[in-house]
């Protein structure tokens, strides 16, 4: 599939996106409005950071608990409740006087029930699309990210020059409501893609089972790592220019469009294997620029610049969804979900320590430089990979999961 026409031409993956579209925008206003409203409350760059970004990290525990549901249980339910609960939760923090030690409270149990969303979301988007339209489905997905991020930090900054914090929190849980009520009227009801109840031991066997294979591990690390550090230290945008941090949320999510667009749609599939290296370089290089404390249009421009690189994710979820049998394709992808939103929220903490004793700028220099050396020890490690022996077939087979399903490696 090469083709936007037929893309669209798919049944439910407007929907699909329309209502993706809602609960994004609701995520970027109300992450901007939160994390301006905390800063304000403290004057810390930490807590401001880790409002945006550390309810991330409760989505570790949620995938030890409920990952295994990506699979067995009905996804147009799932993702009807996950907007509902957010949507309650968000009129939460927008009561007056709430304490902060209740924001993060209130955050804690958001990142528990978001920990199921992006798995579910990755396998019905899998079982949408026709074979052969997955990179083209997703990087429209990732560009519809992209815009609504591009939208949504300016539309944020441009609300919170206008109504309070506790305002537009508001109305980020109107548009979780949105969301909830596109998925449920636009989407048809399907079966689970695997039997068998969610529970803690399936979700730990197959999270293990996963995890077994050396190339599926490469590339998890290499989609949760390197990425995870260099939003890290985009959580400090705000800290760092206050008042502009919205522009720069903005411009990143235009680099980032701009990437998955190439990606998806330029580059010719032989070529696409080749670029995760230099795009995860990419994603980090222009940070190190931040040493120097540039003004606001070289900090735009080096930001917009380095979100090009979050295309490399792209090539990786390719990779990944070639290694793994479909029926297994709504945990793997919500392995990686979890895994790369809560290598996030440790890199806003890292980052927003680092800030706290050194400068917001130095620490953005800091996490770039890490994720640097991340990149290149894993090329180096999938390079070596390649020449091991045995190498094209994976390593073991024949593990069964606990679905009964013979795991060969490359299936899928």
């Amino acid at each position: 599939m090469r083709s936007y026409r037929e893309l669209f031409r798919t049944p439910e993956y407007a929907p699909f996106l329309l209502s993706f579209a809602a609960y994004a925008a609701a995520q970027t206003i109300g992450g901007l409005a939160l994390g301006t409203l905390v800063y304000r409350a403290t004057g810390s760059p930490l807590l401001s950071a880790v409002s945006m970004f550390g309810p991330q990290l409760a989505q570790l525990l949620g995938a030890a608990f409920l990952l295994s549901g990506a699979d067995r249980l009905p996804p147009r339910a799932i993702l009807t409740v996950i907007p509902l609960a957010f949507a309650a939760g968000t009129a939460v923090l927008a009561l007056p006087g709430l304490p902060i030690r209740a924001v993060f409270v209130v955050l804690l149990a958001q990142g528990l029930v978001a920990s199921l969303g992006g798995g579910v979301r990755g396998g019905l988007m899998n079982e949408i699309l026709p074979k052969g339209g997955y990179v083209l489905g997703r990087s429209v997905f990732n560009m519809l990210w992209g815009l609504i991020q591009i939208t949504g930090f300016a539309t944020g900054g441009a609300l919170l020059a206008l109504l309070s914090p506790r305002a537009c929190l508001l109305l980020t849980a109107a548009c979780y409501l949105l969301s909830a009520a596109v998925t449920r009227l636009g989407l048809t009801a399907r079966p689970p893609r695997a039997t068998g109840r969610p529970s803690l031991s399936a979700t730990w066997t197959t999270n293990a089972l996963l995890w077994s294979s050396r190339p599926r591990r490469l590339v998890f690390l290499g989609l949760w790592v390197p990425n995870g550090l260099v939003v890290g230290g985009e959580s400090l945008y705000v800290s760092y220019a206050p008042s502009d941090a919205g522009t720069m949320y903005a411009f990143g999510a235009l680099g980032m469009f701009l990437g998955d667009l190439a990606v998806g749609r330029l580059v010719p599939p032989t070529l696409r294997p080749r670029l995760a290296t230099p795009l995860r370089l990419l994603l980090a290089v222009p940070y190190l620029f931040f040493l120097l404390r540039p003004g606001l249009a070289l900090s735009v421009l080096a930001v917009t610049v380095a979100a090009l690189g979050f295309a490399a994710s792209l090539v990786l979820q390719e990779r990944l969804m070639s290694l793994t049998p479909d029926e297994l394709a709504g945990q793997a992808f919500g392995l990686h979900t979890t895994g790369m939103v809560a290598l996030q929220g440790i890199g806003a903490v890292l980052a927003g320590t680092l800030a706290q004793l050194t400068s917001p700028a130095t620490a953005m220099t800091l996490m770039a430089t890490a994720s640097i050396a991340v990149t290149l020890t894993l090329s180096a490690l999938g390079k070596r990979e390649e020449r091991r022996p045995g190498a094209g077939r994976d390593g073991e087979r024949g593990a069964v999961d606990v679905l009964g399903v013979t795991d060969v490696d490359g299936a899928g």
